[in-house]
């Protein structure tokens, strides 16, 4: 069912053990030639056109594509209380993990008399996208409307696909999700075109958004390369990825039960064990046959499993998996050995930690407080996952006395003139000639 690769032996770069551990194939430049016409259809179209994109792309005619205020109500009212329960627990969790990451104003006394001042800015108005499909997620409406909540963006709106069996309304429980914390801005418009709208507007309809956020299929990831610098983005969120790095302390039940936890959302999920054991990899294989046999979405979870993107990886030490999964910068990283707390220290590219057994990706995805909108297909080496931080924008107010600007005018106008851009350096004398 999964294939294993064996590195022992082998001490290779970091480039050589991403190149041994291929991701699945995704071809975002034929999906951005594929959603160009839908985004012009968008921005030059009107509400009657995204109703049209909804019936060729989801199959229903929603009645409108902002959802009324009264089916925000009605789903949060018939929500089931036990999800209502679970849901406000992880907001108390989220919120409060998410509330100390505001960041704060800094005054820096550069001299005398001259100072820079930092303040965070939220950007104006979001765009959240909240994907459909073959699953509803009501946490994504928590992990992007709290963090831009506490930052304080003054315009939220949601965005998710309309489905068939709720008459064209996204799923009620993603409205319930909205309507628990406050969001009365939603639209039933999934894909590149929900992208789009947040990006140009529509008149009547959605004012333009600065920044849209939250993950969702290769489309919406095309729409968002496409349309960066229309609109800010987080990430271009790939298929989701777990990789696990585990000693013969680990459990393979544990084990196979988290790998699975993460194919079960798509055929091209990841699923990367890496160990010192050849013992656990041979169990975990064994439990990954019983537990998969008897999982509802066994056939998806299967086809992902075998997958090339999905492998388990034997390694000489802990010491050399930590370079593997270092090199690899998986979207959830599990760190299941005797040394775990110590282990994790030692990683440096990763969207999320979860240290030791009893904290699985699982935990992450609904109720441990982190947010779960993380950087996949080894963006991680490079970005952060989605934070208070992501709604705001770091302004620098410049302010200079008289004598503090005398004091720097000459070696501004120095390194003006070594520019060749005097009158960078007139800008300043001019001033020096009437003090």
């Amino acid at each position: 069912m999964i294939r294993t690769l064996d590195l022992r032996g082998k001490s290779l770069s970091k480039a050589g053990y991403q190149r041994a551990i291929p991701r699945a194939n995704l071809d975002i430049a034929t999906a951005m030639i594929a959603v160009e016409p839908i985004l012009n259809r968008v921005k030059n179209g009107n509400e009657a056109e995204l109703i049209k994109l909804a019936q060729e792309f989801d199959g229903v005619t929603p009645p409108a594509i902002k959802v009324p205020q009264e089916s925000l109500d009605k789903a949060l009212t018939e929500l089931d209380p036990a999800v209502r329960k679970a849901l406000e627990v992880s907001i108390v969790r989220i919120r409060k993990v998410h509330s100390d990451q505001i960041r704060e104003e800094k005054i820096t006394k550069v001299a005398d008399g001259g100072e820079v001042t930092e303040r965070w800015i939220p950007v104006d108005r979001v765009g959240l996208y909240v994907p459909g499909g073959r699953a509803v997620y009501p946490s994504s409406v928590l992990m992007n409307v709290i963090p831009a909540q506490i930052a304080k963006v003054s315009s939220i709106a949601v965005a998710s696909p309309p489905q068939k069996e709720f008459g064209g309304l996204p799923h009620p429980t993603i409205l319930a999700a909205c309507s628990l914390l406050g969001i009365t801005e939603v639209y039933a418009v999934g894909g590149a075109q929900a992208i789009a709208l947040f990006a140009y507007g529509m008149e009547g309809l959605s004012e333009k958004c600065d920044l849209v956020t939250g993950p969702g299929n290769i489309y919406v990831a095309a729409a968002k390369r496409a349309l960066r610098g229309v609109i800010g983005i987080d990430s271009e969120a790939g298929p989701t990825e777990i990789a696990i790095l585990a000693d013969d302390s680990a459990i393979a039940s544990d084990v196979a039960a988290d790998l699975i936890s993460q194919a079960e959302h798509d055929v091209i999920a990841a699923a990367v064990l890496v160990t010192d054991s050849p013992e656990l990899a041979e169990s975990v294989i064994s439990e990954l046959e019983v537990r998969t046999a008897k999982t509802k979405h066994s056939d998806r979870i299967r086809e992902a499993l075998s997958g090339i993107q999905s492998a388990i990886v034997l390694v000489d030490s802990i010491a050399q998996g930590l370079d593997v999964v270092n090199a690899y910068a998986a979207e959830h990283l599990e760190i299941q050995t005797k040394n775990a707390a110590t282990d994790a220290l030692k990683i440096r590219n990763a969207g999320a930690v979860f240290i030791g057994r009893f904290s699985p990706v699982s935990l992450g995805d609904y109720s441990a407080g982190s947010n779960h909108v993380l950087p996949t297909g080894g963006c991680a080496c490079h970005s952060s996952g989605l934070s208070v931080q992501t709604f705001l924008r770091g302004l620098h107010y410049i302010e200079y006395s008289k004598q503090a600007f005398a004091d720097i005018a000459q070696t501004v106008i120095t390194l003006a003139n070594s520019e060749d851009l005097p009158a960078h350096g007139e800008a300043m004398s001019a001033r020096l000639e009437n003090l």
